[in-house]
């Protein structure tokens, strides 16, 4: 007999399951039945020592947050209480969370495709209430509320980016824009009040009578009557290029503002503290620098928490607050990593595993070595719609085109097995605080994950890339891209 718990469980997913069957009746362009092979289908239209919680050491004394070039502007009106509040306070928290001891690959996953025919998407992010905000990089913000998908976003000022036809044998490798445009998406904390998300993404400004491009984070609200103006600038003057990006932007348990900056084709710059470019931000809602952010010196922002990246793409926490982050390296050395606020991750000086004993870089996790995952948007799983899964970090891969599970086990636990694992980290010139166990599943179902998101009743959405230019063989199909949910058998 199923507990009430369970009961509960398979009713939230159901409902959830509803939620894109409603979308049917709703008249959006081109909609199909949701059903494992046929889903929701939109236009496809282009746009006209980290170990407390957010990264402190628990009691509000840690790292803070800062502002981007340029300050920011507008008030996204969050009341003061709600930002910086106490680790203990984060309903996810758990300070005494235990990682799995058994393999992920234990259990067979399997894809249930809701929406197809997305273009390009970025990321994901979930309001308290379940509805869904997905971003398309050619351009738009998408919200799925359960009757309707509507465009509650279309910066005027993003570039233009493109995408390659669903079913096309087109293999460009850059579409236009390259990997600029709209990219990351988060929630505000107490939305709807305000009704606000915010956005990363790729815009071209003139200085000294050359175009140069820059990335920024605005806030929108999502009821507005004009969806191609923020009302707010966040951060600006994030170095942009046509790649190394960067983009996600989350929300952490104080509900600060964490973006990821990639070096933006500016390699030393990652290095310098006042420069954006390599950098981890974490931020008030409003773009001022959080209160407790380390302080580098000199003429450093105060809006870095960690430096010396290269292209971070995720950032997930710990039950017990530990930040994490997953990043692209050079020809493979793509990277796991704790954050700890004010250190350096040694972008460009040091990528070799081997390199880093000795040399006073923040040692990675987890380093692919010349095998290269193009780990992206990730995820700290804590629901049951998929048990496998839950207590570890799963993040999506681009090249790899596969899901990369991995077990972060603190030091002096039992580890799981490794004798069907990618690799296990025991290693000396790794990070000694936890012992990486990496899996990888799911290989060429379906096609480059870009982001992996948990929703508010414990279910794990995944978004592909496939009509970005650079998918293998088989890719994109006539369905891509796709949003799905990941089932266990």
């Amino acid at each position: 007999m199923q507990s009430d718990s369970t009961d509960r469980d398979a009713a939230a997913r159901g409902r959830s399951r509803r939620r894109f069957l409603a979308l049917t009746a709703a008249g959006v362009a081109g909609l199909a039945g949701c059903s494992t092979q046929t889903a929701t289908q939109t236009d496809g239209g282009g746009p006209t020592d980290g170990s407390g919680g957010d990264g402190t050491d628990g009691d509000g004394s840690g790292g803070s947050d800062g502002d981007a070039d340029g300050g920011s502007t507008g008030d996204t009106t969050t009341p003061e209480s709600v930002v910086g509040t106490p680790l203990e306070s984060w309903s996810g928290y758990d300070p005494g969370w235990e990682p799995p001891t058994s393999s992920p690959l234990d259990a067979t996953l399997g894809a249930e495709v809701l929406v197809e025919n997305l273009e390009v998407p970025w990321d994901i992010a979930f309001a308290p209430d379940g509805d869904m905000f997905v971003t398309e990089r050619v351009g738009r913000v998408l919200r799925f509320d359960g009757e309707n998908v509507s465009t509650v976003a279309e910066p005027t000022e993003a570039i233009d980016a493109g995408s390659t036809e669903p079913g096309s044998d087109e293999r460009p490798w850059w579409v236009k824009g390259g990997e600029g445009g709209t990219l990351g998406v988060a929630v505000h904390p107490t939305f709807p009040e305000p009704a606000h998300i915010f956005a990363y993404y790729t815009y071209t400004t003139t200085e000294n009578g050359e175009r140069t491009k820059y990335n920024k984070v605005a806030a929108f609200d999502v009821e507005s009557e004009t969806p191609g103006e923020p009302v707010s600038t966040v951060v600006d003057g994030i170095p942009a290029n046509s790649y190394h990006n960067g983009g996600r932007i989350t929300f952490g348990p104080r509900n600060y503002l964490w973006v990821t900056c990639g070096d933006g084709g500016q390699p030393d710059d990652a290095q310098d503290p006042s420069s954006l470019a390599g950098k981890i931000l974490r931020v008030t809602p409003s773009g001022e620098p959080a209160p407790d952010n380390p302080d580098l010196g000199g003429d450093a922002d105060p809006r870095v928490f960690t430096y010396g990246h290269r292209n971070p793409q995720g950032v997930v926490w710990l039950p017990d607050g530990t930040p994490v982050n997953s990043e692209h390296g050079p020809t493979g050395r793509d990277e796991i990593n704790r954050l700890v606020p004010g250190d350096n991750y040694s972008w460009n000086e040091v990528y070799e595993p081997d390199d880093y004993p000795g040399s006073g870089f923040h040692p990675p996790l987890f380093n692919t070595g010349a095998q290269s995952f193009a780990p992206t948007g990730s995820l700290f799983y804590t629901g049951d719609a998929v048990p496998a899964l839950r207590n570890r970090m799963v993040t999506g891969g681009l090249v790899s085109q596969q899901l990369i599970v991995t077990t972060l086990t603190p030091e002096g636990g039992t580890l799981p097995p490794a004798e069907d694992a990618y690799t296990q980290v025991t290693d000396d010139w790794s990070d000694q605080a936890y012992t990486a166990t990496v899996h990888t599943t799911m290989k060429n179902e379906l096609g480059r994950i870009r982001h992996v998101e948990q929703s508010p009743d414990g279910d794990i959405y995944v978004i592909t890339s496939n009509r970005d230019g650079r998918a293998n063989e088989g890719f994109p199909r006539e369905q891509d891209d796709v949003l799905v949910r990941l089932t266990q058998e």
